[in-house]
């Protein structure tokens, strides 16, 4: 494990690391005419290959976390609709044509919404990468014996039944070598999140092609509308509801 973090860490930091020095060089420079495109475009490199140094060093700690048993969450009732937003608005443009289909009155799942968050948008990215052209990936969900059931559903190549179990072993990119594609950390981290949260993490083959991950989490019981309090004005309106979820 040593051996493979620093090996991964030296490959995968080294990239975004010497961009990001050539950027700031080049802005530095004396000698160099900028326009205000080519300042931009400098700048914007630079801030990309900073967000992926904190990304690889905010996964290596929840790595480390994990296996030290020492990653808190706090699950509590929430609503799945809005988590999923909040994943795919932090993924940026890239996900604009991933569907979202959810049914209506999904009750609340119970988890630790930013941990959450995190997880969908580690699972979104990897379906969007090998997603083909014209399918884009598809987000949708059930309720079922109290838990519910997230799929994020890709039409890429899938993965053998062989290899799924080693796709959540850390460092593992199932043949992606391109320093674009991370360490391989991306689904071991999602799976101990998922599983800090009390859920469960599968992976299996989409009908008619490609993959389909699904993240399994207790559902929130719905609340019970109150009885009319003997003591409550005639016409009052009792102010207990049953949540209800797009």
């Amino acid at each position: 494990m040593r051996a493979a973090l620093l090996a991964a860490v030296s490959h995968d930091l080294r990239s975004p690391l010497a961009a990001a020095a050539a950027a700031v060089n080049c802005l530095r420079s004396p000698d160099l005419q900028l326009t205000a495109a080519d300042q931009d475009e400098l700048l914007a490199t630079a801030e990309e290959s900073l967000d992926l140094m904190s990304q690889l060093a905010a996964t290596l700690l929840d790595v480390t976390r994990l296996q030290a048993g020492a990653r808190s969450v706090f699950p509590r009732p929430a609503d799945l609709e809005e988590i999923i937003e909040c994943s795919l608005a932090g993924l940026g443009p890239s996900a604009g044509g991933v569907r979202v289909d959810l049914p209506p009155g999904l009750p609340q799942v119970v988890a630790d919404p930013p941990v959450m968050e995190r997880v969908i948008a580690n699972l979104t990215a990897n379906a969007l990468r090998y997603s083909p052209a014209g399918s884009p990936p598809l987000l949708t969900a059930s309720a079922r014996s109290g838990r519910i059931e997230l799929r994020v559903i890709d039409r890429g190549p899938g993965v053998p039944e062989a290899d799924r179990d080693r796709m959540f072993a850390p460092f593992q990119r199932l043949g992606d070598t391109d320093s674009t594609t991370g360490v391989g950390l991306g689904l071991t981290v999602s799976r101990g999140l998922t599983e800090a949260m009390r859920g469960t993490l599968r992976p299996a083959q989409t009908p008619g092609g490609g993959l389909t991950m699904t993240m399994s989490l207790p559902a929130a019981p719905r609340p019970t509308r109150a009885h009319p309090s003997a003591c409550r004005p005639a016409g009052t309106r009792s102010s207990a509801r049953t949540e209800e979820h797009a």
